[in-house]
């Protein structure tokens, strides 16, 4: 089991306390999980105080246990009800606290007003935005677990060509894609942070399904199994000379990667070809304009300007109505990180932030395009991808 070095929470900690500072804040309680395991290197069921000066407190309702194993933090303590939290934080001296932060972008407003009345005294502010943009810039060792989760997806879609076949379901490709990568440590779910966006392992899309849209908030939808379940791999049949798309998340000790590649079995029409190749050409052309500083939206820019250029404005990542308004996407522990590729977007890319880009195309036959996962470099962007971008064909 990888643990998180103390050295590497020491410093996010601090980073966070400067900006705790900035606001004229006393402490931010941490709930949200993502953020709990970034900045303890745990995921139990805890609540997490970091003063704006001082050591913070972890109090871990359960599992104790794992919270010491897992977390260097020194000061971990029990906790049966968040009605403790005062009493505890008092003990160790933060008793005091006038203002406090919470992560108001994604709190739900009755845990909001239950933390009104621990807190009768305090005000409350947002610190979404200051934990957003400490965790935007990835560290040496996160960039080290994000290349570690890219070479698991990369094993994975090495073993597609010896398991696709004519006639099986989407389910049943899923099926072994997600165990091929399970064997190797994928983790599972996909932790987003947009409210009603939950994400399941990926999508896999075949010929005509990849014209369905839904409400996920990407170009590529896919039929699902169900009504209920309204988005990715379904029970069509895959046929000969169609798409296989399968676009996956890899999250590997907690950190993310994100890719697209595409299959076929037999051949792709030459309108699906060029729309492939247009779709490498213009992730070229946007990897070749960011440099460090780039604003977020001006990725996007580009590439809606050279899809509308080649003759794809009504296909170009999603169909019509259902076009999303992004090209690319912030990953790490979460799907949805900054920076986010898209229009009104001003937050520069800077070195060491992390993200995927994806240049795809919707038509009723089929969807097809690609996706690879991206650092930022005082040099420009950095492939952390390495499975080959090619349509891989299958007899």
């Amino acid at each position: 089991m990888e643990l998180t070095p103390a050295a590497e929470i020491e410093s996010r900690i601090y980073k966070f306390q400067q900006k705790l500072v900035e606001q004229a804040v006393d402490g931010a309680l941490i709930l949200v999980l993502s953020d709990l395991f970034y900045f303890t290197g745990t995921m139990q069921n805890s609540y997490l105080f970091i003063p704006a000066n001082g050591q913070p407190v972890l109090m871990v309702k359960k599992s104790l246990t794992r919270g010491r194993q897992e977390s260097p933090l020194t000061n971990i303590v029990a906790i049966k009800n968040p009605k403790q939290i005062p009493e505890i934080l008092s003990a160790y001296g933060y008793d005091s606290l006038a203002n406090i932060g919470l992560e108001l972008d994604v709190m739900p407003y009755n845990i909001y007003k239950s933390y009104q009345k621990i807190f009768p005294n305090a005000q409350f502010q947002d610190c979404s935005a200051a934990i957003k943009e400490v965790r935007a810039v990835k560290s040496a060792y996160e960039i080290k677990l994000m290349r570690g989760a890219l070479a698991v997806i990369d094993q994975a879609f090495q073993t597609v060509p010896a398991y696709l076949r004519e006639g099986m379901t989407e389910l049943e490709l899923a099926a072994l894609f997600e165990a091929e990568l399970r064997k190797r440590g994928y983790a599972g779910p996909c932790m987003m942070r947009a409210f009603a966006q939950d994400f399941f392992f990926g999508t896999v899309c075949t010929g005509a399904s990849g014209f369905y849209p839904n409400f996920f908030d990407g170009p590529v939808g896919g039929q699902g199994p169900s009504a209920a379940q309204p988005a990715g791999a379904g029970w069509k049949k895959i046929n000969r000379n169609e798409v296989v798309y399968i676009d996956y998340t890899a999250i590997v000790n907690g950190y993310t990667g994100d890719q697209t590649r595409i299959f076929c079995i037999g051949e792709l029409s030459p309108k699906l070809v060029k729309a492939y190749e247009d779709a490498l050409f213009i992730e070229a052309e946007i990897v070749k304009s960011i440099k460090p500083g780039t604003p977020a939206e001006e990725p996007y820019l580009l590439a809606v300007k050279l899809a509308a250029e080649m003759g794809y404005k009504d296909h170009f990542m999603g169909y019509k109505e259902d076009q999303v308004k992004f090209v690319g996407h912030g990953i790490g522990i979460e799907l949805d990180e900054w920076p986010v590729l898209a229009k009104g977007i001003k937050q520069p890319i800077m070195p060491g932030m992390t993200f995927a880009l994806e240049p795809k195309f919707v038509f009723p036959e089929g969807a097809i395009g690609t996706e690879n996962s991206f650092v930022m470099t005082e040099a420009g962007p950095q492939y952390l991808s390495i499975t080959p971008q090619v349509i891989t064909y299958v007899k």
